[in-house]
């Protein structure tokens, strides 16, 4: 575990990388496929490879990071898009899992509609306070909107999560086409989730892919799958990481195998 305090997010640590490139983007599509768990998770495993490491709600309609961890933050994201706080003052420490939060504004899609300069503005500071660790996970939004699309400006790194199903597949091609159309060349990879098996989730990915070549011509890889798991459902009504509860199940080493991959 990492022994990395909280307390001054935004030192800097030494880094030959340029800014944003530990930015990473988790997007969807659409709703109901695990992309907050995934976000959650995947920020976990990293701070596990003793990674300093900062998890941001950039679900600016539907924020419910806080409610997943069953945290009741003092300050949120709201505050600081009213300029009431800095970014770096919204910082608050999840110790269970020993890494940073900044939680969004649960149960309001008031930060839905913020103007887009303002988020302008709250996208370069993300950048500022990402200088003082080494991986920033981003959980967005689902679908395509403006709010979403603008967060994914700045970050190195967007992984796309996907299932199975059709209507999934079809929104995570109409993200990474609208992604690859506004910043051709980005760094777009592709998880599956709730996968039966290994196999069947590479058999998903291929389905994607081959819209991707056939429509877009380019060849988003596959970063992992992450199987069916039941107690993923029994973390999250414990509100709690499933590498806190249940650390050896399927679907934690599978995010574990995918941080490993994104951990450099």
């Amino acid at each position: 575990m990492s022994t990395s305090t909280t307390t001054s997010p935004l030192a800097p640590r030494p880094s030959g990388r340029s800014q944003g490139q530990n930015m990473i983007a988790i997007a969807s599509g659409k709703g109901g496929v695990g992309k907050t768990w995934f976000a959650i998770t995947l920020t976990h495993a990293l701070a596990r490879e003793n990674l300093k490491t900062l998890l941001f709600d950039g679900d600016l309609a539907l924020a419910n990071l806080d409610i997943q961890l069953g945290l009741m933050p003092k300050h949120d994201l709201g505050s600081v898009i009213a300029g009431r706080l800095t970014l770096n003052q919204a910082v608050l420490p999840y110790e269970d899992g020993n890494f940073d939060i900044v939680a969004g504004r649960s149960g309001s899609g008031g930060l839905a509609n913020v103007p887009a300069s303002r988020l302008q503005v709250l996208g370069d500071d993300l950048v500022l306070l990402s200088a003082g660790y080494d991986k920033v996970i981003i959980d967005l939004g689902a679908g395509v909107e403006r709010t979403v699309r603008q967060l994914t400006h700045n970050v190195g790194t967007c992984l796309v999560v996907a299932t199975d199903e059709p209507t999934s597949l079809t929104d995570a091609y109409a993200f990474i086409k609208v992604t690859h159309m506004e910043r051709p060349g980005a760094d777009i990879r592709i998880v599956i989730n709730m996968a039966n098996s290994t196999r069947e989730g590479e058999r998903t990915y291929n389905t994607l892919l081959k819209a991707c070549e056939g429509f877009l011509k380019i060849s988003p890889p596959l970063i992992g799958v992450i199987r069916r798991d039941n107690k993923v459902r029994e973390s999250i009504k414990s509100q709690s990481s499933i590498l806190t509860r249940f650390p050896n199940t399927e679907a934690a080493t599978d995010v574990e195998e995918i941080a490993a991959k994104l951990k450099d």
